[in-house]
């Protein structure tokens, strides 16, 4: 039986359907009748425009059952206007106001050497008529009139300021706001000030050997306990959750859904192009309320080409990025975002595959929230942990952090540092704060740190996005190195002036801040240091005793244990404590590989630490394949 909302075979005919909507829509249809168009497709056409708040002409170009060339070459010859399916982008001025043109493409003035220019217009079929009657009255004005698509007019536009464009993006936020850019690496005296801390370092290892050691000790213990205890509180919050369902936001106001832009930087991604695209066409949203931009470096053919092989569907937009330092995902995304013509958007990776109600979920957690949240963080699924020990464990540690530290921080209002993908936004304010930094290589934590501290919010959602984990050695090293190298340059970013984060975030964030981002690179740096402390202190109290003068000795050992063998234990709970049946079988028995994973994560850290000075901005690319296993249950 049909519900309300689903018209009966009967009551579905054209004629039958018609009769229950506003005069527009119907005018709309008899117009597309006119053109030629089959009674069955405008009746359709009519029932989605009634229920998405759009028009019969945006809900049929949508569908893709007619070719968006042909139906706007058939509006020009019913005006008697020369058609254009191409637009020349070197005879496009680049003035002030032209990306209007690609939020609404409507009017673009093209210029000739030697005759007058012609002002390009996308007719529509809501001002049919008045266009029509202008040109009735003023027939001369046809002779500087030709009409054009909307999909022509954007590209035209996207490569006549594309110059000017990169250029702004690269320095658009180092202009406005320097403080919260990483174009510098080290700001005012911070350089200074790091080399008095190493030459006293180095001073003091000198001269007094031994207090050096055990002060450097007690500050790493102090950091160590600080990390776990904070991991040991998301594990409590965690299992105080165990089996409760997730929250369920309210159901957003009846009406139109909003336009939503999906952002996906891609760079030498052929092999995922056909993946990425089946994903996104799985997205539970109306077509023609989803504004889809694939962005990819202009030198990148193979994967333009990739792209231009699939039939994509009218709502995905290629937009090439020219060749401009630095290459970053962070530029690639920054470039896109004046075309952005969605009120929400959410960024996705090349090899991601999102679950279908995604949008629904945060469009209904946005609605529910206040205005001062404007980013939600949806969870990463890691599905190949079968494939190696390395990928167990990345999904062992992605499963705690997505699916339990980060929830523990948005339950408590505490600044959360984003995953680089899934991360869904209020457009205008994303575009407000200056969206992403080109210059940052963990653009995603450096964006959620940055808009805490200007007063937003950020909280979690629960549909996840299923990726893929590296599974050799060396590309999981240039991956984790690349992290490493943002997340310094994020804590050197927030740290310029540190009195004036601490009022901008409040002490507790502040300290949160400094034990997750701070301590963890610390920890990571000295984690082999630590253990080497671990079997001195060890080997010493073996050769003289617990007594009561090794006081000190006795309770860094204790501490020294704690924090490591807590911080294992803290890691594989809190993993194993959010993951499916499914999830925890493929990880298996090599969780125990966790002493080896920790270890190579400070090579990659001290190896951040080395690319810092030599090439800050140098992007170590993950390449990535196509999958075909199942998502975890």
């Amino acid at each position: 039986m049909a519900t309300a909302n689903e018209p009966t075979a009967a009551s579905s005919t054209p004629a039958a359907v018609a009769a229950g909507f506003a005069p527009a829509l119907k005018e709309e249809g008899r117009l597309l009748l006119k053109m030629g168009i089959g009674k069955p497709l405008i009746a359709r056409a009519m029932l989605s425009a009634q229920s998405h708040g759009t028009t019969v002409e945006a809900e049929l170009l949508a569908s893709g059952d007619i070719d968006e060339t042909i139906y706007f070459e058939a509006l020009a010859e019913m005006l008697g206007l020369d058609f254009m399916p191409q637009i020349d982008p070197a005879r496009v001025q680049d003035i002030a106001g032209l990306d209007i043109q690609l939020l609404r493409p409507e009017t673009l003035r093209v210029h000739h050497p030697s005759r007058p220019p012609v002002t390009i217009i996308v007719p529509s079929l809501a001002r049919l008529s008045d266009v029509a009657s202008l040109l009735q009255r003023t027939p001369l004005l046809r002779q500087s009139l030709a009409a054009s698509t909307p999909s022509a007019v954007r590209r035209a536009v996207w490569q006549a300021g594309r110059l000017r464009r990169v250029s702004a993006t690269t320095q658009a936020l180092f202009e406005t706001t320097p403080l919260h850019s990483a174009r510098i690496t080290f700001w005012g005296k911070q350089g200074f000030y790091a080399g008095i801390l190493v030459s006293t370092l180095l001073a003091m290892a000198m001269g007094l050997p031994m207090i050096s050691l055990m002060l450097l000790h007690i500050v790493l213990t102090l950091f160590y306990l600080a990390n776990f205890l904070v991991r040991f509180y998301a594990l409590g919050c965690a299992f105080m959750q165990e089996g409760a369902p997730h929250p369920v936001a309210q159901a957003p106001p009846a009406g139109p859904l909003p336009v939503y832009s999906v952002l996906v930087a891609l760079y030498k991604e052929k092999s995922v192009a056909a993946q990425l695209v089946g994903a996104l066409d799985k997205l539970d949203w109306p077509r023609s309320r989803l504004d889809i931009k694939l962005v990819c470096e202009e030198d990148d053919l193979e994967t333009i080409a990739a792209l231009e092989a699939i039939r994509l569907a009218p709502e995905y937009e290629i937009v090439r990025v020219p060749v401009h330092l630095p290459r970053t995902k962070p530029k690639a995304l920054s470039y896109a975002l004046p075309g952005v013509r969605g009120d929400f958007v959410t960024v996705y990776d090349a090899e991601d595959r999102p679950h279908p109600g995604q949008l629904h979920e945060a469009y209904a957690a946005f609605c529910a929230a206040s205005r001062q949240v404007i980013c939600l963080q949806a969870p990463l699924i890691i599905t190949n942990a079968r494939q190696s020990w390395l990928s167990a464990l990345f999904a062992l540690e992605y499963a705690g952090l997505f699916r339990g530290l980060l929830p523990m921080l948005s339950l408590t209002g505490l600044p959360l540092p984003l995953g680089g993908t899934s991360n869904h936004f209020r457009t205008a304010e994303l575009k407000q704060i200056g969206g992403w930094d080109p210059y940052n290589m963990t653009e995603d934590a450096d964006l959620g740190l940055r808009l805490h501290r200007l007063g937003y919010r950020s909280q979690v959602i629960y549909k996840p996005t299923f990726e893929e984990a590296p599974i050799t050695f060396p590309v999981w090293l240039g991956q984790r190195t690349r992290w490493f190298k943002g997340w310094l340059q994020t804590w050197l970013v927030l740290m310029r002036r540190p009195a004036q984060l601490r009022r901008e975030m409040g002490w507790a964030a502040f300290i949160v801040f400094q034990v997750l981002i701070a301590g963890m690179l610390l920890s990571s740096l000295c984690h082999p240091v630590i253990l080497g402390f671990l079997v001195y202190l060890g080997w010493l109290m073996v050769q003289d005793g617990t007594h009561v003068d090794g006081w000190l000795t006795f309770w860094l050992f204790i501490c020294d244990v704690v924090n490591i063998f807590g911080s294992y234990a803290v890691f594989i709970a809190l993993g194993f404590n959010r993951m499916t049946k499914r999830e925890k079988r493929a990880v298996g028995w090599r969780w125990g590989f966790v002493p080896a994973y920790w270890l190579i994560m400070s090579l990659a850290a001290w190896r951040a630490l080395m690319e810092l000075r030599t090439s800050p901005f140098s992007w170590n690319k993950t390449p990535h394949a196509a999958v075909g296993a199942e998502e975890p249950a």
